[in-house]
C-alpha cells in the first residue's frame, strides 16, 4: 500500500472518529447481548457476565503473567532510548495484546451455562487491536521526542504505573502492595490495566500521535471504565472496592485521553508542536 494511500485512509479515519454515528455505532454494540451454549433469561444477562468475566480463559493463563509484565517495561524503556525505532514496535505490541484481550478476558467456559462469549467487549478490544495494527502500519506516532509538558500527563503516568503494578491479592481481593506484583500480576494480560499505559504513553508524546487511534483507545477505555465503577462499586462494594480503586486510572486516563483527542488543533508558528483553538 503505497504512502498516498496510507494517508486518504488515516484522513478518512480522522473525519469518521469525529462522526455523530460513530459514537452512536460504538454505543449500540452495547445492547449486544452474550452468547452461552446454554440458553439464559435475558434478566440473567448481569449474571451471565459477571461469570464469563470471572472464569475467563485469561486465569489460565497464569505462568504467561511474567512475561506480558517485563515485555511492556521493555518496550517502554526502548520508547525512551529510541523513541522513533521502537516506535512500530510498541504498535505492533499493543494490536497484539488486545487480540490477546478480545480473546482471553470475553471468553470462558462456564459450569452454569457453558461456553460464553461477552460479544459486545470481544468487538470492541478487537476494534482497538485493528486501529493499533493501522497506526503499526501508517507510523503516524512521533516518539521522537516528547510533546507537551503537563501535569496532568504525568499524573496519568503515575496512574498507568499504578493500575499496570497491579497491588492486589487475587483470593481475597484486599490491597496487596508487593513490589513483587509489578513483575507477577495478571495486568499485563487485562484491559483494563494496560489501556491506561498505552494511553498514558500517547499523551507523554501528544500532540505528535495517531489521534483516531488515541479516540478509539479512550473511548472503549471510557466505557469499560464506566462499567468497572458500576460493579465495583455500587453493584458489590463491600467485596469489590479496591478492584474498583485500581480501575480509576482506566476511568480518569480514558476520559482525560478522550477530551485531548478531540480538542481542535491548528499548527503552531515553527511548524512543530500544535496548539489549542
Amino acid at each position: 500500500m503505497n504512502e498516498e494511500r496510507l494517508a486518504r485512509i488515516q484522513a478518512s479515519l480522522e473525519r469518521i472518529t469525529r462522526r455523530w454515528w460513530f459514537f452512536l455505532a460504538v454505543l449500540l454494540v452495547q445492547f449486544i447481548p452474550p452468547y452461552t451454549a446454554q440458553r439464559y433469561d435475558p434478566i440473567e444477562t448481569g449474571t451471565v457476565i459477571q461469570m464469563i468475566l470471572s472464569q475467563a480463559i485469561v486465569f489460565s493463563w497464569e505462568s504467561w503473567y511474567p512475561l506480558f509484565k517485563i515485555l511492556p517495561i521493555a518496550l517502554v524503556v526502548g520508547l525512551i532510548l529510541h523513541g522513533e525505532k521502537s516506535s512500530r514496535i510498541f504498535s505492533i505490541y499493543a494490536g497484539i495484546t488486545y487480540l490477546l484481550f478480545a480473546f482471553l478476558q470475553s471468553i470462558a467456559v462456564t459450569e452454569e451455562y457453558g461456553w460464553g462469549v461477552i460479544i459486545s467487549n470481544l468487538l470492541m478490544f478487537l476494534f482497538v487491536a485493528l486501529f493499533w495494527f493501522w497506526e503499526a502500519a501508517v507510523g503516524e506516532n512521533d516518539f521522537s521526542r516528547p510533546g507537551r509538558r503537563s501535569l496532568w500527563n504525568f499524573a496519568a503516568l503515575l496512574l498507568a504505573f499504578f493500575a499496570f503494578w497491579g497491588p492486589i491479592n487475587m483470593q481475597t481481593m484486599a490491597p496487596d502492595f508487593s513490589p513483587v506484583h509489578i513483575f507477577t500480576s495478571g495486568s499485563g494480560l487485562a484491559f483494563c490495566m494496560m489501556t491506561p499505559v498505552y494511553l498514558a504513553v500517547l499523551l507523554f508524546f501528544y500532540p505528535r500521535v495517531n489521534l483516531p487511534v488515541m479516540r478509539v483507545t479512550a473511548l472503549i477505555g471510557l466505557i469499560i471504565g464506566i462499567y468497572n465503577v458500576l460493579t465495583n462499586f455500587i453493584l458489590a462494594p463491600e467485596l469489590l472496592w479496591w478492584n474498583g480503586i485500581l480501575h480509576l486510572p482506566l476511568l480518569f486516563v480514558s476520559l482525560y485521553a478522550l477530551v485531548l483527542a478531540y480538542q481542535k488543533l491548528e499548527e503552531a508558528p515553527n511548524g512543530n508542536v500544535p496548539k489549542e483553538v
